[in-house]
């Protein structure tokens, strides 16, 4: 079910802060005067989800594939619904935003889990 347009801007100004953050931004403000920019020390923030001259390169960086399944987009681990978002586009953006999260996250669980050792040799 689509959300209503805001819900849905809002949505994507969500991804996008916990992407910076990932990527290690630390001071990151909404200016709401700029309509959902991010800012990070006077610096506009990607705005990942809603301009392809910022996705494309973060969808190289990390080399995702884009395939479709009917209705749905698949980027490596995150299926989204082509339904619940303004057009296609919107959805293989905002996809790949999704999936560079789950692929960071996903890292740093690995890195935290201590490597378990077999005491039988």
């Amino acid at each position: 079910m689509r959300m209503n347009d805001q819900e849905y801007f809002r949505s994507c100004i969500a991804k996008e802060r916990h992407l910076a953050q990932l990527l290690g931004h630390t001071h990151i403000e909404e200016c709401y005067e700029s309509a959902g920019t991010l800012w990070d020390s006077a610096q506009a923030l990607p705005q990942w989800t809603r301009d392809w001259r910022a996705c494309g390169p973060l969808m190289t960086a990390y080399g995702i594939s884009v395939a479709y399944d009917g209705e749905d987009v698949v980027l490596g681990a995150t299926t989204v619904h082509v339904s619940d978002h303004p057009g296609r586009d919107r959805a293989v953006m905002y996809g790949i935003v999704k999936e560079v999260i789950f692929r960071l996250e996903h890292q740093h669980a690995k890195a935290a889990t201590p490597a378990v050792t077999s005491a039988a040799s």
